[in-house]
């Protein structure tokens, strides 16, 4: 019984930060002008620079806080980390200029961080047989934070810009109280590690690059596919804002949407797909649906449409399994772990270069003066690179013409 509400404990910590970007984005184009007055192109660019400062932190803390959970304990890096993070979305939630909600986002990203020691919690729990199906818990109960994010987000925001701050407050302190009464500590005297600054760096993982010659070209394949990813957490309230004029809640709806189809999509249409075509070809089609529609939002101007087209978006999602796969396949099987390493660092950049850069692009096309009006300006941006990512991997990884047995 007490390793059913370690569990859900953990589940519910997972969520929660899973919720904490979705939540909070349906408001943040109102919200960040609310604050600082100026433009939705004003507020685009302000949004780049607060989802690149929480990027940028949890890639910096979240080596750091798997080593203090390895030295101190599971228990209180969790338990300190859901407190922060509640008084942090209050002081958000209070916040009257844009640079007291840089901070808080700053610190957000920070307590946010803490995924690597939520497996570590259910690694130490799980017995051999159970590990697998208990990792498939955590990797849904993301799935679930992303798509009740911006949902709640967008119901909240029709009580005011500042809501779904109180909410999130509230779901972080009760799930810390919560935490505190079942959670046990796993690290033992046997198990526990010294604390050793040498292994925080998070830019060790792409050493592996170096000692894994054979995926380059698909890595760059991989980068390229999460820079062109990012413009729809980047650019997508913003976007829908200014073309459709959107409320907040319309656009929580929308980002829903894409969480359950693209859910669906990597659940339940990769193996067939890949049964199909094999890996290689597999990949290909995805990239070509998302190339397709990338550039179809670039120019598209009916919200109907846009909502219709998140289905026929989500099918690209196919692709991206299949890529892990064929980077699996290349990659030597003591070196896994590696992979994965450097797979999340990539991923990572890509999380912190892309909203700059596509909030810079939106602001340009979008604010007064500008030479072309054009709002998916970053959609074609991003379109241009899901090509590039096509043409490297067509090229560079001789897809399989056969189907995978």
């Amino acid at each position: 019984m007490t390793n059913r509400f370690a569990i859900l404990f953990i589940l519910l910590t997972v969520v929660i930060d899973a919720m904490g970007i979705g939540l909070i984005m349906p408001v943040m184009p109102d919200l960040i002008r609310e604050i600082g007055g100026g433009a939705l192109a004003e507020a685009a660019i302000w949004g780049g620079i607060l989802s690149t400062s929480f990027a940028v932190m949890q890639f910096l803390f979240g080596p750091l806080l798997g080593r203090l959970s390895d030295a101190f304990g599971r228990r209180p890096v969790l338990l300190v980390s859901l407190t922060v993070m509640a008084a942090d979305y209050l002081v958000m939630a209070l916040a009257g200029t844009i640079w007291l909600l840089l901070a808080g986002r700053i610190v957000g990203g920070i307590t946010a961080a803490t995924h690597s020691t939520a497996n570590a919690f259910m690694a130490d729990i799980s017995a051999p047989e159970n590990k697998a199906r208990n990792f498939g818990l955590i990797g849904a109960a993301f799935g679930a934070g992303f798509v009740l994010g911006p949902v709640l987000g967008g119901l909240l925001a029709e009580y005011g810009t500042r809501a779904p701050f109180y909410v999130a407050a509230a779901l972080a302190l009760g799930n810390a109280i919560f935490g505190a009464l079942v959670l046990p500590e796993t690290v033992s005297n046997r198990t526990r590690r010294a604390f050793r600054w040498r292994g925080t760096n998070p830019f060790s993982a792409f050493k592996g690059l170096a000692n894994l010659p054979a995926i380059r070209p698909l890595s760059m394949v991989f980068f390229f596919y999460q820079m062109a990813n990012v413009v729809y957490p980047a650019i997508w309230a913003y976007f829908c804002t200014e073309r459709f004029g959107w409320s907040p809640g319309m656009i929580g709806v929308s980002l829903a949407l894409y969480g359950l189809f693209s859910a669906a999509a990597q659940g339940m249409l990769v193996a067939p797909a890949i049964r199909r075509f094999g890996e290689g070809r597999t990949v290909i089609i995805g990239l070509t649906i998302e190339f397709a529609t990338l550039l179809a939002l670039s120019f598209l101007a009916s919200g109907i449409l846009a909502l219709a087209l998140i289905p026929v978006i989500c099918l690209g999602a196919v692709g991206m399994p299949a890529l892990q796969g064929q980077l699996s396949r290349a990659t030597p099987d003591d070196s896994q772990g590696e992979l994965q390493g450097v797979l999340s660092s990539i991923t990572s950049v890509a999380m912190i270069v892309g909203p700059l850069l596509m909030t810079q692009i939106f602001a340009a096309f979008t604010r007064q003066g500008a030479p072309i009006y054009l709002p998916g300006a970053p959609f074609l941006l991003a379109a241009v690179m899901m090509l590039v990512s096509l043409l490297v991997f067509a090229r560079s990884a001789r897809p399989a013409t056969k189907p995978a047995n």
